[in-house]
């Protein structure tokens, strides 16, 4: 079975797409075959006769993947942009593991290496009795922390690193997204989150209006989660 990890953010709307695409171009520059996955993703748009999620596009797109196995790479998709047990309730469905983990076991078996992209945070309600915790332990990857370098950030990245400890999985590495350019002394926060995270900083996107993730991977270094000594 192929390595991999899981990507996650402090919050909705810190850049974990752009960061998972950027992160999925770097590994691609080393020569590495990479599936990605979206396993529950919640907003659809008509995409090639059916309907399918722009973040999963984005990460097939990353990978030179073909669009056509959106299906495959995300295996719960919802139709309206809202937190997923809500979605899933207006639609009259129950989001399980069952799929998600089938899908893991058919991209692992094809690739070199996985980038699983998580939904929101780290605690996401899926279900009545599964959150994206849940979803995170079961597939099992080593994570990967997306920091949207903004006012809060401190807290909430310290306190989402908590609790992926809390939940068994290892911290493997962070990313520090500049996405608000008006924030006071990014550079200390980045530095504070350094002393703190326990974890290597991946590397830190800069902000830009129109970001381009093919560019962005270049402010990655991917050594350390390919085992790589000297990262």
């Amino acid at each position: 079975m192929s390595p991999g990890v899981f990507v996650t953010g402090t919050d909705t709307g810190v850049g974990k797409t752009l960061c998972a695409c950027a992160l999925i171009h770097a590994l691609v520059n080393r020569g590495l075959d990479v599936m990605p996955m979206k396993p529950v993703a919640a907003g659809a748009v008509v995409h090639a006769g059916g309907w399918a999620n722009e973040d999963t596009i984005a990460l097939l797109r990353a990978a030179g993947r073909d669009e056509a196995r959106a299906a495959d790479a995300n295996p719960v998709l919802l139709r309206e942009p809202m937190a997923p047990h809500i979605a899933a309730a207006r639609e009259r469905r129950v989001i399980t593991l069952a799929p998600i983990l089938e899908a893991l076991e058919r991209a692992r078996s094809t690739a070199d290496f996985v980038v699983v992209e998580g939904v929101g945070g780290y605690r996401v309600p899926l279900s009545d009795s599964l959150d994206t915790v849940d979803m995170a332990c079961a597939i099992g990857l080593p994570v990967v922390l997306v920091v949207g370098l903004r006012l809060g950030c401190l807290n909430h990245a310290l306190l989402t690193a908590e609790a992926i400890r809390a939940s068994g999985l290892p911290l493997t590495g962070w990313i520090a997204n500049a996405i608000d350019p008006s924030m006071a002394v990014p550079d200390e926060n980045v530095e504070a989150l350094g002393e703190r995270l326990g974890a290597p900083l991946l590397g830190r996107l800069p902000h830009e209006a129109h970001p381009i993730a093919p560019a962005m991977a270049r402010h990655l270094d991917v050594s350390s989660l390919l085992g790589e000594r000297g990262a």
